[in-house]
């Protein structure tokens, strides 16, 4: 599943194109892409066309676009186009008559502000994305919602957050994000830390792959109790967390198939530099011992069983 650095990938890549663009039409090609949307595909259709995309928004690993709708269809309600991707969703900018691609369930037509024809298409192969519209809510901290490279500075949108996303915390690499906050949730939960990292509600952004690579980081074992860590300890993994997110960030993220891609259809380049995660049995690259992978949680857990000790 795409993790903080897959979605940032996109969002970096859709806002140049989209930020400002008028929706001129929509067309749905498979209505499960709309599940999460309550009005379902009519409603999605008439909300959207002749709407403007003010901006591409980023928190963890949720994207969305706030819209201005026209006057004749403004009712007050401050919205945001949602992004899922899920599994398998791609969001791809083609220009109009680009060779189809397989498996685009919607296809939003928009003009760029310079006039320019582009098509945003939404490619799913295992329909667990999908794309709705929501109410944004104000945060409750009264900063910015999310990530959008400062576009919206000072605008009606910037400090708020889809209704669905308002309970995911903040992300490590988000300027308020307040490790204070979270190093005192780690103090309250005997989960192992793994666990807890997976959790967006204490931290977002974080997923299977970037959790390993930061635990590897910082010599912890998965299942090492979060409130057992010690200040310095949890400290330093949050350090960790937030530069093997950094670093996948400035590489487009990871790809193993061809489910994830960037805006333009290419894959991430992290995977070269991973430590743990899809090394089993390849020599650790700080001790020489071979990584193990334990089943975890329906997915694997990677380590160094030297390196990353369980400690009582």
């Amino acid at each position: 599943m795409p993790e903080l650095p897959e979605v940032e990938t996109v969002r970096s890549g859709l806002a140049p194109a989209l930020t400002g663009a008028k929706v001129k039409a929509v067309r749905v090609f498979d209505s499960r892409s709309l599940k999460r949307h309550p009005g379902g595909v009519e409603d999605f259709i008439a909300t959207m066309v002749e709407s403007k995309i003010l901006g591409v928004v980023r928190r963890g690993k949720f994207l969305w676009m706030p819209i201005e709708l026209p006057k004749s269809k403004d009712t007050g309600h401050k919205l945001a186009l949602v992004g899922h991707l899920g599994m398998s969703g791609q969001m791809l900018l083609r220009t109009p008559g680009f060779a189809e691609d397989k498996l685009t369930r919607v296809i939003i037509d928009v003009e760029t502000p310079s006039g320019e024809p582009v098509e945003l298409r939404f490619i799913d192969q295992r329909i667990f994305g999908s794309l709705a519209i929501d109410e944004l809510v104000e945060t409750p901290d009264k900063k910015p919602g999310g990530y959008s490279d400062g576009v919206g500075a000072g605008q009606w949108w910037q400090t708020l957050i889809p209704a669905s996303a308002a309970h995911i915390s903040r992300d490590p690499l988000d300027v308020d994000f307040d490790d204070s906050f979270v190093l005192a949730k780690f103090k309250k939960k005997n989960s192992g830390i793994k666990r807890v990292l997976l959790d967006q509600q204490t931290v977002s952004g974080v997923g299977n792959i970037y959790a390993d690579e930061a635990l590897w980081l910082s010599k912890l074992h998965y299942d090492q109790p979060a409130a057992s860590l010690s200040s310095a300890k949890a400290k330093e993994l949050l350090a960790s967390v937030r530069e093997i997110l950094a670093k996948a960030v400035t590489q487009g993220g990871t790809s193993f198939d061809e489910q994830y891609k960037n805006v333009n259809g290419e894959s991430g380049y992290f995977a070269v530099s991973l430590n743990a995660y899809g090394m089993t049995g390849l020599p650790c690259k700080r001790c020489g011992k071979p990584i193990k992978r334990d089943a975890w949680m329906n997915r694997g857990s990677h380590f160094c069983p030297n390196c990353q000790k369980l400690r009582g």
